[in-house]
This record gives C-alpha cells, sequence and structure tokens, in this order.
C-alpha cells in the first residue's frame, strides 16, 4: 500500500488487515493507544511484505522530498491525554529496549521516533522489518530538494543524531531473535520521463 491512484490510501499497520493478522494489529493498537476510537496511529508512505531470510516479514517505507519535511518541532500532538500517555510509554519501551545511544521521543523528532519504536514492536512481535528512510532527490516544485543522495543522507543524519545512533543506520539490530534493519536510501524519479 499504497496501490497507485485508484487506492491511494497508506497503510496503518494497526489497522490494515493486508500485512499482520487480526492478534497482532490488536497487540500494536493496544501497546500504542490507551483509546483507539478516532485517534491516528503512525500513516506509513510505503508498506510491503517480503520474505527476510525466510521469515515473512515487512518493508517500512518513510519518504521525503526536501530539507523541510523534517520538522524541527515535531512533538505528539494527541489531544487525549490518556493516548498521549499511552504513547510517551510505548516510545519509552522502544527507547529502554534499543539501548545506549538511543534517544526516541515523543517531545522532538516525533516521527522519526515513532517509526523506529514501530519497527521495534514489529521485531519484538517476531516481524522482521526493513525500514527504510527514502529521500526523493531533485524535487524541484519543492522548496530546498536534496539534490543527490550524499545531501539526502547528511541531512536525516544530522536531523536524527539526538535521536538514534550513527551504528543503527545501514545495520541490522536483533530484537529478541528478529531483525530490524533502517536503511538510508534515495531515488531521482525523472517525471517527464514517465510522463
Amino acid at each position: 500500500m499504497p496501490q497507485g491512484f485508484a487506492e491511494p490510501d497508506e497503510a496503518k499497520l494497526g489497522e490494515t488487515s493486508t500485512f499482520l493478522g487480526e492478534a497482532k494489529r490488536k497487540v500494536l493498537t493496544n501497546w500504542w493507544l490507551a483509546v483507539p476510537g478516532r485517534a491516528n496511529t503512525p500513516n506509513w508512505d510505503f508498506v510491503s511484505t517480503c520474505t527476510i531470510k525466510g521469515k515473512q516479514g515487512l518493508i517500512l517505507v518513510e519518504a521525503k522530498a526536501h530539507v523541510g519535511e523534517l520538522k524541527t518541532d515535531d512533538r505528539c500532538t494527541s489531544s487525549n491525554q490518556k493516548n498521549r500517555d499511552r504513547i510517551v510509554d510505548a516510545i519509552g519501551q522502544a527507547n529502554a529496549a534499543l539501548g545506549e545511544g538511543w534517544s526516541l521521543s515523543a517531545d522532538r523528532q516525533y516521527q522519526l521516533s515513532n517509526r523506529f519504536a514501530w519497527s521495534w514492536k514489529l521485531a519484538s512481535l517476531g516481524v522482521p522489518v526493513v525500514f527504510v528512510y527514502l529521500g526523493f532527490l531533485n524535487a524541484y516544485e519543492m522548496p530546498d530538494p536534496f539534490r543527490n543522495h550524499r545531501a539526502w543522507e547528511d541531512c536525516l543524519r544530522k536531523y536524527a543524531v539526538r535521536v538514534v545512533p550513527e551504528r543503527a543506520w545501514n545495520s541490522t539490530t536483533v530484537v529478541d531473535g528478529t531483525s530490524m534493519t533502517p536503511l538510508i536510501r534515495s531515488t531521482d524519479v525523472n517525471i517527464a520521463a514517465v510522463v
């Protein structure tokens, strides 16, 4: 998901039945939210199933096209205090389990933090994850686009420096015997050549 213009919705792993069974979706939702109802969980730009070392896993993609998408004042904005408390606790669980050098937070670099927390939680449930931070290059219709892979990677690493340890990128962390692999990748899509 999404599946083109006909089905543009992004996946929410606690709700979308395509990727996980009902039991794991329920665990994820209850881990993240105290009062689900109309509350929101992370929307993934792209999700696909895959096989990782013989196990059914997921590829999760968070995509950015310009510097401004890495928001400097990014924090959890849940208006429901019970949900906010649950989110803070969930991020804290991931942070503690990941260990030294991690500083995931609901109060800064929240989107980055929640993406890593969800990746960790999936791995803790036995679902291997390849988590890709994807930079779209040369999106000149956007303000301050990434001009090359190095510019994208440098920007992301600088943004993540107080949250994600350098050693975590482009390597595999094993969580209760299951892999979580965060990757930094980029692509240059020439729209003129596509249309």
